[in-house]
């Protein structure tokens, strides 16, 4: 089974492109074979089109806060609210989130999602510092545009799925709250190299192989490649892919995403969410 985990951006380019880790699962090998560089949405979009089945987890919010969709009196559907987005446009849509916020008091701006709230996840609404509610509104309507079938939010019987993916679930089980990545050069600290030394080592751990069902394979040159990147765009890629393994080990429980998800906003797949009541 083709496996992919992509790392986004809502503004990709030469300097942050969206990266995509490309790997083959064959019973519980996970093999890397190389980390794509997607300079632009069409790009994206082209990958998208790659034949199935694959099986790819994105780290971007697929959905918004039941909340925030609620106050708004915007369609009760996924397909319908994404549908309206693509209507209304980036502009009007910030504006809006925007506009929304001001009218809310101190410490309830920004909503969670339920699957936000178990996983310590931003708020899909953010529009600065981690520009998720960006990323959402880039990437979602995309999605529906390509056809494949979105878990849990809009599935059909398309052979190409893809799953929402959050790294940061992942490196907390290796190396806890430490900072591993910067975009700013004068961020870039010899500390956060040896953070994502010791992500990649426990990558290839028995202890992780056992929680995600899954050993990777990573060829040294790759493995390098993922430490000596600052952004860490390429490990935040592989931890995709390790989620995206798990939920396809998963397909016959739903691939991991509990029954009574809100479908409309969407869920993050990983061991520590699929029961949540004992997360």
């Amino acid at each position: 089974m083709k496996i992919f985990g992509l790392d986004f951006t809502s503004a990709p380019g030469s300097k942050k492109p969206i990266t995509a880790a490309v790997c083959d699962l064959n019973d519980e090998l996970l093999r890397v074979n190389e980390i794509l560089r997607l300079d632009s949405f069409t790009a994206f979009e082209s990958f998208l089109q790659l034949p199935g089945p694959w099986v790819a987890a994105l780290d971007f919010p697929f959905g918004l806060p039941q909340k925030l969709l609620s106050n708004l009196g915007w369609p009760e559907t996924w397909q319908g609210y994404i549908h309206l987005l693509s209507l209304m446009g980036k502009t009007q849509f910030e504006q809006t989130l925007i506009d929304y916020r001001e009218s809310r008091l101190i410490g309830d701006k920004h909503h969670l999602r339920t699957t936000d709230r178990y996983a310590g996840a931003c708020s899909p609404m953010m529009l600065q510092r981690v520009p998720v509610g960006k990323m959402f509104f880039q990437g979602a309507p995309r999605l529906l545009a390509a056809g494949v079938s979105i878990l849990p939010c809009h599935p059909t019987n398309d052979s190409r799925i893809v799953v929402e993916g959050y790294p940061a679930l992942v490196v907390r089980k290796l190396i806890g709250k430490r900072s591993y990545k910067n975009d700013e050069r004068s961020k870039q600290t010899l500390d956060k190299e040896h953070a994502r030394r010791e992500i990649i080592r426990g990558l290839l751990s028995p202890g992780l192989s056992t929680r995600y069902g899954v050993t990777i394979e990573l060829p040294d040159m790759l493995a390098e490649t993922c430490i000596q990147d600052s952004m860490a765009d390429n490990i935040d890629a592989l931890l995709c892919t390790l989620q995206a393994a798990w939920a396809y080990s998963q397909r016959a429980n739903g691939y991991g995403i509990p029954l009574k998800c809100n479908k409309v906003e969407g869920w993050i797949v990983d061991p520590g969410l699929a029961d949540p009541l004992t997360y």
